[in-house]
């Protein structure tokens, strides 16, 4: 589908979502993300529901629903002695833990355990448990895109936009990243970003990240972008939750914050004409059309 044409914007036009993954990760990942919405340019953000901060930034989502947000649907954890686990009894979905109860930390090892009916039971009771908060999300998307670890969760992923008529963010370049065939797994009818930016961690070992998200700015293609960034502090707290992981870790995360709240990063928005649109937006065209 022609997202410019159907957002109202000609096929030329640069459209934008500027998106914070991870919130409800923890308290300096809340208030560097919520501070990022109402003082910088981000324009979206998803919501990790298994995490122990997610009762804090769902309340702020119910209270500022001027915000677009999203389900960030979680199925791994990464860090070395922060964890959380499934929303589900971790006995009615064994599959997708560790021995202690956890998720694993690597996609690989999701996708050598994990059975697909867990996948689906425990995908769904997070966005459930979101709905009975009182959210209303706009769209559904991925911590670590895991639900790209196989063609069968991807399937999984896509049922549940259908099921609870939300946008999916779909991907070639995600899906390249986590290794799932983009030819094989998009299929017609699916909303396409045109075309995903992130930061790698070569990037921030170099010191160059800041300089990346610059010429982000300044090469977007025609058609749907999206920046995915994690905007935090580099605090105790993360610093703790992120020892041993520099990759997306505690700087990275500041870095992210400081270049997104930079009266710099305004200027580029208007220096390239950019529009910036939502995932809001996208859920009222699919809408319109169904």
């Amino acid at each position: 589908m022609n997202l410019s044409k159907l957002l109202g914007f000609s096929e030329n036009n640069k459209l934008l979502i500027i998106h914070a993954d991870d919130a409800g990760l923890s308290h300096s990942e809340n208030m560097a993300t919520i501070q990022s919405l109402e003082e910088g340019i981000v324009n979206s953000y998803s919501i990790m529901v298994p995490c122990p901060w997610f009762f804090e930034i769902a309340q702020f989502a119910k209270q500022k629903p001027q915000f677009d947000y999203g389900i960030h649907l979680t199925l791994t954890c990464e860090w070395e002695n922060y964890k959380f686990g499934p929303v589900v009894p971790s006995s009615k979905v064994p599959s997708l833990v560790d021995g202690n109860g956890y998720f694993y930390k690597k996609r690989e090892q999701l996708l050598k355990n994990a059975i697909l009916a867990d996948v689906e039971k425990e995908l769904d009771a997070q966005i459930k448990k979101a709905l009975k908060f009182g959210l209303k999300p706009t769209h559904l998307d991925s911590h670590m895109y895991s639900v790209g670890a196989s063609p069968q969760f991807f399937n999984i992923y896509r049922s549940l936009g259908k099921k609870y008529d939300l946008p999916i963010m779909v991907s070639k370049q995600l899906m390249e990243m986590v290794g799932l065939n983009p030819d094989e797994n998009i299929q017609d009818g699916d909303l396409l970003v045109d075309k995903a930016h992130y930061g790698i961690f070569d990037y921030f070992n170099s010191g160059s990240l800041s300089d990346y998200y610059s010429k982000v700015f300044e090469n977007l293609v025609s058609g749907l972008n999206i920046i995915l960034i994690h905007p935090a502090f580099d605090d105790l707290e993360m610093q703790g939750i992120t020892i041993n992981h520099p990759n997306f870790g505690s700087k990275w995360r500041q870095l992210d914050f400081d270049f997104f709240t930079s009266a710099y990063s305004k200027e580029q928005l208007k220096k390239n004409d950019i529009k910036l649109v939502t995932w809001k937006d996208i859920k009222k065209i699919k809408n319109a059309k169904s």
